[in-house]
């Protein structure tokens, strides 16, 4: 499944291969949108979370958006391939290589001077794993996402915020940082937001030239949650649990036993105080609701 790193890890092979060469083929079936000239040299490949960029010299970028199915591979000419040529969605061949973009859900391009009218500029946060990302841009856009109630799980996947969680890594910093998957970005502090964002951050940097991902060095297998539902959290010695959640129902895997803080608890109804055994008292209503609503966020 393709995350970040691995579109980072490609982008830099690319930029090796490809960088200031001119095409000799370009074949993209089903391509939204204008195709490169044969001859054209390649400017610039750049990544950007699940999104991978090769801008060539005569004005067209190719966009591509891996999702969970899409890469790019780097063959020599006569190499196999390790996929079936029906699998592919866009071929660019220089005198040396052949660049393949294997089912990537989104293979479009665009012309340089209509940059700003495309569907996603200015919408992307900043990318995680760029040493310059602004790392507090990301808290910012967090602490004012525009659905206060949306749980924390659905937020780091929106690529709005920032660029580079995928699946795997979304439950690697839940599970890092004790965040409860269910909690409201609306309800998170500031310091919540950043140590989201730093432990994010610190992941996929450190995987950035690594083929396995490693998030939690001492667990077998090197992640800490995902993946290892029904087996002990090398935490707590909690069951990791495994559910679908947002609107994608995507894979979470978590464990209820150390990710607690700012879980969401259910408003109570306090229509009839008597029928949940409690002082009618106005006084005594208040004065349970506040010690419910100030509980800290780890206890149980």
């Amino acid at each position: 499944m393709p995350e970040g790193d691995t579109i980072y890890r490609a982008a830099a092979a690319l930029r090796t291969a490809l960088l200031g060469r001119c095409i000799t083929s370009f074949i993209a079936p089903r391509l939204i949108g204008p195709s490169p000239q044969v001859g054209a040299a390649v400017e610039h490949v750049e990544s950007h979370g699940k999104h991978l960029e090769i801008t060539f010299d005569d004005g067209i970028v190719l966009h591509t958006h891996m999702r969970m199915t899409g890469s790019w591979h780097l063959y020599r000419h006569g190499e196999r391939w390790r996929k079936r040529r029906a699998q592919a969605r866009a071929i660019i061949e220089t005198d040396e290589w052949i660049a393949v973009c294997f089912n990537a859900p989104i293979v479009e391009t665009y012309r340089v001077f209509d940059a700003r009218r495309h569907p996603r500029a200015g919408k992307l946060g900043p990318d995680l794993c760029r040493m310059d990302a602004d790392l507090h841009e990301c808290v910012a856009r967090m602490q004012h996402y525009d659905d206060p109630s949306a749980t924390i799980a659905e937020v780091l996947l929106d690529q709005r915020v920032m660029c580079g969680v995928g699946n795997v890594f979304r439950c690697e910093v839940l599970w890092a940082t004790g965040v409860h998957p269910w909690a409201q970005v609306g309800t998170l502090p500031q310091s919540a937001c950043l140590d989201l964002v730093l432990t994010a951050a610190g992941l996929l940097r450190a995987n950035l030239n690594k083929v396995q991902r490693i998030t939690a060095p001492d667990v077998s297998g090197g992640l800490a949650v995902y993946g290892r539902n029904g087996q002990k959290c090398a935490r707590c010695g909690d069951v990791v649990r495994l559910t679908r959640h947002g609107e994608m129902a995507r894979l979470l895997y978590w464990c209820p036993g150390c990710q607690a803080a700012f879980e969401p608890f259910p408003e109570p109804d306090w229509s009839d105080p008597i029928a949940h055994g409690m002082d009618p008292h106005p006084a005594a209503t208040m004065f349970i609701k506040d010690v419910l609503h100030n509980r800290g966020p780890l206890a149980s």
